[in-house]
Formats: structure tokens, C-alpha cells, sequence
């Protein structure tokens, strides 16, 4: 079995996007979310290949990968969305409307 590794990520106060979390040669598999104070919103991601240049993630429809997420809660990720990404960055809210944290905010991005 590969090994898990639990990579935490923060959205600060008053932002909607955290900061860059390298991740290698390893795979976004999960998400889990903070215990209580989640602002109401669902997570979208950014990703680099290259770590310097960042893009909404989105699937093969063109739609962007949205996440339902609550405070509390382990949320699974498709790894298939995550292939060949370098560096990743959680938002949330959408692209089109991010929604800022009244609260630093600390995630942990699971990979393999």
C-alpha cells in the first residue's frame, strides 16, 4: 500500500484561496475539513504543473471541479482530476465567485 500523507493548506482570513501545497509525484485523494467555522462554500482547486503558473481545475466537460464540503468531514477526490500536478491551491468558491473565510481556515489535502 502507498503511503497517505497529510498535507495541511490554510485559507486566511479574509481570503478565498490558500496558498500554493507542493505535492510531488504524489496525488490528491482527499480532502479533510476543519472541525467547525467553515464558511458555507464549495472548494474548487488551482494547479500547476510547473509550480509558477496556476489554472482552475476543471473535468473533461469543461465544468469546473466543484466540491461539496461541510465543517467536519472527510471528502473524497477523484485522483484521475489530479495527474501531473505539481502544486495545488484550494478555493473557496468557485472561479466566478470565491467566497472569503472570516477566519484563517486549515484544511488537510490528502495525497498518495
Amino acid at each position: 500500500m502507498a503511503d497517505t500523507i497529510n498535507n495541511a493548506v490554510t485559507i486566511a482570513l479574509g481570503a478565498s484561496l490558500s496558498g500554493a501545497l507542493y505535492v510531488g509525484e504524489k496525488i490528491a485523494v482527499g480532502i479533510l475539513m476543519p472541525a467547525a467555522g467553515w464558511d458555507a462554500a464549495a472548494l474548487t482547486f488551482l494547479a500547476s504543473v510547473d509550480g509558477q503558473n496556476f489554472s482552475s481545475v476543471y473535468d473533461s466537460s469543461g465544468n469546473e471541479l466543484t466540491v461539496q464540503v461541510a465543517a467536519s468531514r472527510y471528502i473524497y477526490l477523484d485522483p484521475t482530476a489530479f495527474v501531473g500536478v505539481n502544486q495545488i491551491k484550494v478555493r473557496s468558491g468557485t472561479s466566478a465567485a470565491p467566497v472569503n473565510q472570516t477566519a484563517a481556515r486549515a484544511l488537510t489535502l490528502v495525497t498518495r
